[in-house]
């Protein structure tokens, strides 16, 4: 098999790719294989090439290997803690610092497959468990704060909210917004907007619900604001896993019995059907306050995922797709109301939403994420009207770094961003 040309023919010399190329292998239903056994032959011969490491965890990654994944990506990380990404087109306009955390493909923003012919260089710095700052940090034009939500990360994300806080370079993403995002939090910040739905989502122990399972107590007695149908998933899960839609005590019970996780969230199920039956649930990415229309999913299932929703199989749920981005001005206006106040709820610079359309025409949201995958990579023959509205995306992004970094001859050198960063400290032993 030939590999695409993002993939270098002479791994040895390979640099780290990123995400980008292998989720593209990945939806051309390319196997990704004979590009890991290529990887870890290199990583073999030269085990201190911390990027063969990194490029292998990700494959295993998009493979499905996730203990295999983070193994291999804890490899890499004792050898190095920075990523470089080169843009596409050089030179460069403008170098983003992109701060995350170890994990799986779900754990920071994915921002290299959004960017991915761009003129923006990334650098992926990967923070430690103690010692999140190494002295020097990359030089860079803008750092964004990439890493997830997470329990696992609050303790970093304090840590940046003071270290960042007077920041001689623009900052994406301010930390302290960054939990904005959690499914209880963002549950409760969107109430009482008018055509905005998000039913609010509780956090659940094991042994509360277990007598609801048990018939011995009513949901709804329990949580005044749900009542069955839910839907149930543990703390943490990402992708749908083990997310289930539940009518009765006896399906939690059932459900209980086999998802052995010790915390729930909890939320009232809303039937977002249309009138023929198929479920439509959209991604918008909101950049600077902004909405922009990233896909529509057309599926029978209610839990829908692009990948899985016979989108590439159905010409009829492509065209519905085109006819939704051709008119997401008209979506806009409908929900104007309710988009503006998100904005202004979840104040991050770049953060996406799944949504759907009631019948009764009000915005129904599931979630918010600034580390949801946007991007390109459908084939352009099923798929033509794709570039033109995630060049839109991109093009916004672009403007974003481009409005808040300053003209070259203001900005700071690396010596005062240096300083900063030892007047700050480099542990978290003070948090």
């Amino acid at each position: 098999m030939n590999l695409p040309s993002s993939i270098p023919s002479n791994p040895p010399d390979a640099k780290f790719l990123g995400l980008a190329p292998f989720l593209r292998m990945s939806i051309a239903g390319i196997d990704l294989k004979p590009a890991g056994e290529s990887i870890l032959a290199a990583a073999q011969v030269d085990p201190a090439q911390a990027d063969l490491w990194m490029n292998l965890s990700i494959v295993m990654h998009c493979m499905g290997h996730r203990d295999l994944g983070l193994t291999l990506q804890m490899q890499a990380l004792r050898l190095q803690r920075v990523y470089h990404v080169a843009a596409k087109r050089q030179p460069a306009r403008f170098r983003l610092l992109m701060l995350v955390m170890p994990g799986d493909l779900a754990a920071n923003t994915p921002l290299d497959c959004l960017l991915e012919d761009s003129d923006i260089d990334l650098d992926f710095y990967f923070l430690g468990a103690d010692e999140p700052f190494l002295h020097p940090l990359p030089e860079h034009d803008a750092v964004m704060v990439a890493m997830s939500e997470g329990v696992d990360n609050v303790a970093h994300l304090l840590f940046l909210e003071q270290a960042l806080a007077n920041w001689p370079k623009p900052v994406i993403n301010l930390p302290q917004y960054i939990s904005y995002v959690e499914r209880e939090k963002a549950s409760q910040l969107l109430q009482n907007i008018p055509g905005l739905l998000m039913p609010p989502t509780l956090r659940v122990m094991r042994e509360h619900i277990q007598g609801i399972a048990s018939k011995k107590i009513p949901l709804n007695e329990c949580y005044d604001v749900c009542d069955f149908p839910i839907i149930m998933r543990p703390l943490g899960s990402q992708g749908g896993h083990d997310l289930a839609k539940l009518t009765n005590p006896e399906d939690m019970a059932d459900y209980l019995s086999r998802v052995p996780d010790a915390y729930f969230f909890i939320s009232r199920f809303i039937d977002y059907s249309h009138s023929d039956g198929f479920f439509r649930k959209i991604r918008v990415a909101l950049i600077d306050g902004v909405p922009y229309a990233c896909h529509m999913a057309v599926s029978s299932n209610w839990m829908i995922h692009y990948i899985n929703a016979g989108m590439y199989d159905d010409a009829w749920k492509r065209e519905e797709e085109l006819a939704f981005m051709n008119q997401f001005e008209n979506f806009k206006q409908r929900h104007q109301v309710a988009l503006t106040a998100i904005a202004k709820a979840i104040p991050l610079d770049y953060v996406c939403m799944d949504c759907a359309e009631t019948s009764n025409g009000e915005l129904l949201v599931f979630e918010l994420d600034h580390a949801m995958i946007v991007h390109a990579m459908d084939t352009e023959d099923q798929f033509p009207y794709k570039q033109i509205h995630m060049q839109k995306v991109k093009h916004a992004f672009c403007e974003l770094l481009e409005k808040r970094i300053a003209p070259k001859s203001d900005e700071p050198n690396a010596e005062l961003i240096d300083t900063h960063i030892l007047s700050h400290g480099n542990g978290l032993n003070r948090l």
